[in-house]
């Protein structure tokens, strides 16, 4: 038996692809995250009211979705029920963290998957594909800084979110700031329209290369989402292999539905529903939603499904999933940012509460899927803190198409060069982020 290791780069954190084979027999293929964050204990102890600014560093990257479940945890506790305009300040912040993790994970990580190649320096980057397509890096950054201004304009700063509060927000949006926000989604919307018509069209041309989407056997889908409201969070829905829910509950019910298993060789868990793999993340969202309501996204959607049918299971789909998403992020925060009453006097903006004991849990749809937490508190400090993140609920359905990927390219004749590669495009249709999975 021998053991191939596969490095990773170009997505969060640190893991690697471990696959176990005989000749042209795979026994397996594992997802090893190599990194251990430990906030479950570091926050035990501390004050309840503070998690909302201590979280957010559980990564730089999800910080705004950490910091929102934090919030809406201890509302629960609390009994507290935020204003309508401090509900869609909050969700500004989400479809800002849409924006920047979609075009991130579009344009500088899967993007140059789409090629084949390397550059001449060795490596493959948007950065690298020649002097034809040098607009392509800076565009893909101005895309993303559309969603980094976004929640820094809802969220008070871009990393490390500070807004959201226990009650609501600390105030409204400033309306000059808001103003000139706004006009740079309209500026930049059709510019991420034309990158994602590029990425589409050599999304077209990798599947004619390798004559695959990888894995497409049906399976579970996993997803916080409701029609017209943005990635907040108010039940989770489980869709099954044939397009049927299956399930809507209420996120500190998820013991009554998710199954948690430890993975000796990771410092990530993993989740089961029903005994049954699982995947989040923006097919999941996509499959799940019926529409999404915002006319340029819409197009998309019909797009894809006429091509690709409902439910959709090829794991590469994920990376169109995000095409379609970030479109309508960009859409969706344009439509809030023109209603009015988001700005003006800090105290429309929030509601008072009394702090108390007890249990409970906070849900948002960050960009990988559903995100708990769940906090136990005491004499007003944290005695115990559960992370249900998503990268943990596609686990097993990672390492499945790793599997897959490895059948295909371990064969009779050996190992394929194709091997590498197909090993970091399954990884990176899942997006994961390990630095938000290992606690």
């Amino acid at each position: 038996m021998t053991t191939l290791t596969v490095p990773l780069s170009r997505i969060e954190g640190h893991a690697h692809v471990t696959i176990s084979f005989s000749g042209p027999m795979v026994h397996w293929a594992r997802f090893e995250a190599a990194e251990l964050r430990g906030f479950e204990y570091l926050v035990q102890g501390a004050p309840a009211e503070q998690m909302p600014v201590l979280v957010p560093r559980i990564c730089g990257v999800c910080s705004t979705a950490h910091h929102l479940a934090a919030v809406k945890a201890l509302e629960t506790i609390y009994d507290v029920t935020p204003p309508p305009e401090a509900i869609k300040i909050r969700e500004l912040m989400m479809l800002g963290q849409l924006i920047q993790n979609q075009a991130t994970s579009l344009f500088l990580f899967t993007m140059p998957d789409l090629t084949g190649g390397q550059s001449d320096r060795g490596v493959r980057s948007v950065f690298d594909f020649g002097p034809d397509d040098a607009e392509l890096a800076p565009q893909s950054l101005e895309v993303r800084k559309a969603g980094t201004d976004l929640i820094t304009l809802a969220g008070g700063q871009f990393i490390h979110p500070v807004k959201a509060v226990v009650g609501g927000v600390t105030a409204g949006l400033d309306e000059e700031a808001a103003a000139g926000v706004r006009a740079n989604l309209d500026l930049q919307l059709p510019v991420a329209e034309a990158l994602v018509e590029r990425y589409w069209d050599m999304f077209l041309r990798l599947k004619d290369r390798i004559g695959t989407l990888g894995d497409d056997e049906p399976t579970y889908y996993l997803a916080a989402v409701d029609p017209g409201h943005a990635y907040y969070g108010r039940c989770i829905r489980v869709l099954s292999p044939e397009g049927v829910e299956e399930a809507c509950f209420d996120a500190c019910d998820y013991t009554r539905y998710l199954e948690e298993v430890p993975l000796e060789t990771s410092y990530a868990n993993a989740t089961l529903y029903r005994g049954e793999r699982l995947r989040t993340n923006s097919l999941a969202r996509l499959n799940i939603l019926p529409e999404l309501g915002t006319p340029r996204a819409q197009r998309w959607m019909d797009r894809f499904r006429e091509t690709w049918g409902h439910p959709a299971h090829a794991i590469l789909l994920f990376d169109l999933g995000r095409c379609i998403e970030l479109v309508y992020s960009m859409e969706r925060a344009m439509e809030i940012l023109d209603e009015d009453g988001l700005t003006g006097s800090p105290g429309r903006f929030q509601v008072g509460h009394t702090p108390r004991d007890g249990e409970g849990c906070g849900l948002v749809e960050a960009p990988r899927g559903p995100l708990i937490h769940h906090y136990g508190i005491q004499d007003g400090l944290i005695t115990k803190a559960r992370f249900l993140n998503p990268t943990q609920h596609s686990m097993f359905a990672i390492e499945y198409a790793l599997e897959v990927a490895a059948r295909r390219y371990i064969t009779e004749q050996g190992i394929s060069a194709e091997l590498e590669a197909a090993v970091g495009r399954v990884v990176r249709a899942f997006d994961p982020c390990i630095a938000c999975a290992t606690h």
